[in-house]
């Protein structure tokens, strides 16, 4: 009969419970009328359930009171009535289960020590209410100036397990609800509650004596001390490697031992240093001064819970980046793999180029001079493939933001670089024709100098009066290139150098070619062989138009040829006294 009045019992408070919940979930829905729809819509759904909970509990209810009423009559069928109630009891405890998934606990504490929490409501007071009743009266025992463990006793009521102080003062009173709860019977769920209130209670008395807040009175002037006194070491070090640094006989750095760089002079090294050496003395006294703070809250029960945030605030990001390293090793032995493959292919691709420019290698088609240029497309492509299969591997390449910015700087890219892409273009298929090579004297348009440099983007020469002419790719390729030079290497005969003149047509032209030959050969970097000729270009009204034409091997020296050449003209046929006619002349005979 007590197990039965016992279930009926705990069907009863978790009947008022369950209402409970109820009532709670329709002020929390009243509330937030002004919430978004979903949040209702699961409201409801969870009433829903907690009426039917409800609905099921009472029916169990109904049938505990029955069959205690047919064992009472008929003592036979009592057997089979405390069978029945086991499996009933099963079946409340099932329910709770349920309920436990969308109930919270609060918490009974003392200071920051958490003793047990609270799941259910004993008639008008809630959870949180009976958590918050039993906290204060622990406050009581604490504060009391005579407390006495022993004091504490569990009485058996009819209904509950009282936890008592001095035989009067109600603690907490453990029902059959509370016990079925964590699934402990009553009298274990009370000696575990009467356990921890005492253990709890005479802790934080102790800690809070005045001989201890003495001694933490004592250690926090303890510490403050010995921080300054760290404060004031860190100073002095990083002043004292400060002025190892600077300007001295005891001088780190020394313009000596920095004379190779031509970019980089010791002064800037020495003034980065210096830089470096006040920001690390700043971020150690911030750390110096941050990690004594949680020292001494450490100290003091009160602020004993800032220990942790404080030390969270700087553990945390550490420890996040530490296990990002961490799960990042795997990605970064695979991007190390890829890099070491493709730099000893790039090593092995500058050998076999070299090789080619060299001549040691030869392939059929394949010029000396397209080695390097070829060499370093070839190598920016490895370069690019070996970036398209290390980007998934590298941290954040799947982020939504990184992916955009990746494709905004694509975008930005290829709108302001056409202009640039084209001289690219241009310069590759440049380097492949070979209509010049550096050093060579070329026209390009209007500009006729000496090639100076031939990049993927400009080509610049030199003109004869030193002026330097940087001329773009795109417009090489879309204009006419003159080469002067390209005749005059290696077995070629050379560039021609011409000058036509005038000569009357009384002069034999038998003299006139053997004068301007004897002048071309006279003339400086002019060779004898091929020997220069005479050309008649025209036959004008009164006089008949010669050019001579010299080969050279000088083509750089144009101008000192033609100078020579012209000095040389002049002096042969003034010394034939043969007039010059430039470009023609008028002949008036005399009547007599």
């Amino acid at each position: 009969m007590r197990i039965l009045t016992c279930l009926s019992i705990c069907a009863l408070q978790i009947v008022l419970f369950t209402f409970s919940t109820f009532a709670q979930t329709a002020d929390s829905i009243t509330s937030s009328s002004n919430s978004e729809d979903l949040l209702l819509k699961e409201s409801k759904i969870q009433t829903q359930r907690d009426s039917t909970a409800q609905a099921e509990l009472l029916k169990a209810i109904a049938d505990i009171r029955a069959r205690a009423a047919e064992a009472e009559a008929e003592p036979a069928t009592g057997s089979r009535a405390r069978k029945s109630d086991s499996l009933k009891r099963a079946s409340l405890l099932s329910k709770i289960n349920n309920l436990r998934s969308t109930t919270p606990g609060y918490p009974v504490q003392l200071y920051q020590d958490t003793l047990f929490s609270i799941y259910t409501r004993i008639g008008s007071f809630d959870a949180k209410d009976r958590a918050a009743a039993i906290s204060h009266k622990i406050y009581q025992l604490f504060d009391a100036p005579d407390f006495n463990p022993d004091f504490l006793n569990i009485v058996e009521n009819e209904e509950s397990y009282d936890i008592v102080y001095n035989g009067e003062n109600i603690i907490i009173s453990v029902r059959l609800l509370d016990a079925l709860w964590v699934n402990k019977s009553s009298n274990e769920l009370a000696e575990s509650y009467i356990a921890k209130i005492r253990e709890s209670v005479v802790k934080q008395r102790e800690a809070h004596s005045l001989l201890n807040l003495a001694k933490r009175i004592g250690l926090a002037l303890l510490v403050l001390p010995l921080m300054t006194g760290m404060v004031i070491l860190i100073n002095r070090f990083f002043k004292f490697l400060a002025g190892k640094i600077s300007v001295g006989k005891d001088r780190v750095l020394s313009a000596r031992r920095m004379r190779k760089l031509k970019i980089i002079k010791a002064e800037h090294i020495e003034q980065a240093m210096l830089r470096m050496n006040t920001i690390l003395r700043v971020l150690i006294l911030f750390l110096s001064i941050y990690l004594t703070l949680p020292l001494l809250f450490s100290i003091f029960p009160e602020t004993e819970s800032w220990t942790g945030m404080l030390l969270g605030w700087i553990l945390s990001p550490l420890k996040a980046v530490l296990l990002a390293i961490i799960d990042y090793l795997s990605n970064l032995f695979r991007v190390a793999v890829i890099f070491l493959i493709f730099k000893y292919l790039v090593k092995f691709t500058r050998y076999v180029f070299h090789e080619l420019q060299r001549g040691n290698i030869h392939l059929s088609g394949f010029h000396a001079d397209w080695a390097l240029p070829t060499f370093n497309i070839l190598r920016f492509v490895l370069y690019a493939f070996m970036m398209v299969l290390i980007f998934p591997y590298l941290p954040g390449s799947s982020s939504p933001a990184f992916q955009g910015v990746t494709v905004f700087i694509g975008i930005l890219v290829s709108l302001g670089s056409s202009n640039a892409i084209a001289n690219v273009v241009a310069g590759l298929v440049i380097t492949y024709m070979r209509p010049f090579q550096i050093g060579d004297r070329v026209k390009i348009g209007e500009a006729v100098g000496d090639v100076l440099e031939k990049s993927m983007l400009v080509t610049r020469i030199k003109t004869i009066k030193n002026e330097e002419i940087t001329v773009p790719n795109s417009m090489v390729l879309s204009s006419t290139t003159v080469n002067y030079s390209n005749q005059s290497k290696k077995e070629q005969p050379g560039l021609i150098v011409h000058y036509s003149v005038t000569i009357g047509d009384d002069v034999p032209w038998q003299k006139v070619y053997t004068l301007l030959k004897e002048a071309a050969s006279q003339t400086i970097h002019i060779e004898t062989h091929p020997e220069p000729f005479v050309l008649q270009t025209n036959l004008n009204d009164f006089n008949i138009s010669y050019t001579i034409n010299a080969y050279t091997k000088q083509p750089s020296k144009q101008a000192l040829i033609y100078s020579n050449l012209l000095e040389n003209i002049q002096e042969v046929f003034h010394r034939e006294q043969i007039e010059l006619l430039s470009p023609s002349y008028h002949v008036m005979n005399k009547l007599s």
